[in-house]
C-alpha cells in the first residue's frame, strides 16, 4: 500500500512538471498574448524589444527592395530630407536611379564582352577559320562598346541633382561619369546659353557642355526661367547693331 501511494505521488509530480513545461513552451511560442495571462514586467519589455527589432528589420528589407527596383521619380531616403533642411531649392532627376542602373548594366556587359568574348569565340566551333573567329569576336566587342558609348552620349546632359539658393548667381549640379559615379559641378547663370543644337534632351549649354532639366518636375518657375535662355530674335539683333 505504501508502494502504491509512493507511485501515485511520483506520477502526480511528473504530470505537474509536464504541464508546467507545456505552459512555458506555449507561452514562449505565443509571445504576443502570454504577458496578459501572467507575464512579468521584464517579460513584457522583452517582447516589446523583440517586436521593435522585427519591425526595424521589415522596414530595412522593404527599403532595400525599393532601392533595387527601377522606378521613375526622386529617390526616397534621408538625403532628400537633409537637402530640404539645408534650405534652398533642390531638383531631382525623375529617372536618375533608372539611368544609373541601365548604365551599370551596359558597363558590365561591355566588360564581359571584352574579356570573355574572344575566349568563348575561339573555344567554340574549333573547325572554323581563325580569321572568322577573330572577326566575330571583334564585332561583338565593337557592338558592346558602341552601345555603351551611345548610351553615355545620350544621357550625359541629364542633371541628376540641382541645388540653388534664391538670390545666388550660381547653382550646383550632379552629373554622371562614364563609370556611373556622380560628379559635382558649379555653374553660373551668366554662363548659360541656348543649346543651338538638334541634340535630344538638351535644355541649355554652359562652358561648352550640354545640360538637361525635366521642366515637368522643376516646380520653381523662377529657376526654370533662368535655366531656359531665350534665343536672340532678329529684332533684338537689329537693335544691337
Amino acid at each position: 500500500m505504501a508502494r502504491g501511494a509512493l507511485f501515485q505521488l511520483v506520477r502526480s509530480q511528473a504530470n505537474h512538471l509536464k504541464s508546467s513545461n507545456f505552459y512555458s513552451g506555449g507561452r514562449l511560442a505565443s509571445y504576443g498574448t502570454w504577458p496578459l495571462i501572467g507575464g512579468t514586467k521584464t517579460d513584457t519589455s522583452r517582447v516589446t524589444h523583440l517586436a521593435a527589432i522585427n519591425k526595424r528589420w521589415l522596414s530595412q528589407s522593404a527599403t532595400a527592395q525599393e532601392d533595387n527596383k527601377i522606378s521613375i521619380g526622386p529617390r526616397k531616403g534621408g538625403d532628400r530630407g537633409n537637402d530640404e533642411k539645408d534650405g534652398g531649392i533642390v531638383y531631382y532627376g525623375p529617372i536618375s536611379s533608372t539611368i544609373k542602373k541601365v548604365k551599370l548594366l551596359s558597363l558590365s556587359t561591355c566588360c564581359l564582352s571584352v574579356s570573355l568574348g574572344p575566349v568563348v569565340t575561339f573555344m567554340t566551333s574549333t573547325d572554323s577559320n581563325v580569321i572568322l573567329k577573330g572577326a566575330v569576336a571583334s564585332t561583338v566587342i565593337f557592338f558592346s562598346a558602341s552601345t555603351t558609348a551611345v548610351l553615355h552620349w545620350f544621357v550625359s546632359p541629364y542633371i541628376h541633382k540641382l541645388r540653388w539658393k534664391p538670390g545666388s548667381d550660381s547653382f550646383e549640379v550632379e552629373m554622371m561619369s562614364w563609370l556611373a559615379t556622380y560628379l559635382p559641378k558649379t555653374i553660373k547663370f551668366a554662363d548659360i546659353k541656348p543649346p543651338e543644337t538638334n541634340r535630344p534632351f538638351v535644355m541649355f549649354k554652359a562652358n561648352g557642355n550640354f545640360y538637361f532639366v525635366d521642366a515637368d518636375h522643376c516646380h520653381n518657375k523662377a529657376l526654370l526661367a533662368k535655366l531656359t535662355p531665350q534665343k536672340p530674335t532678329h529684332e533684338s539683333a537689329f537693335k544691337n547693331l
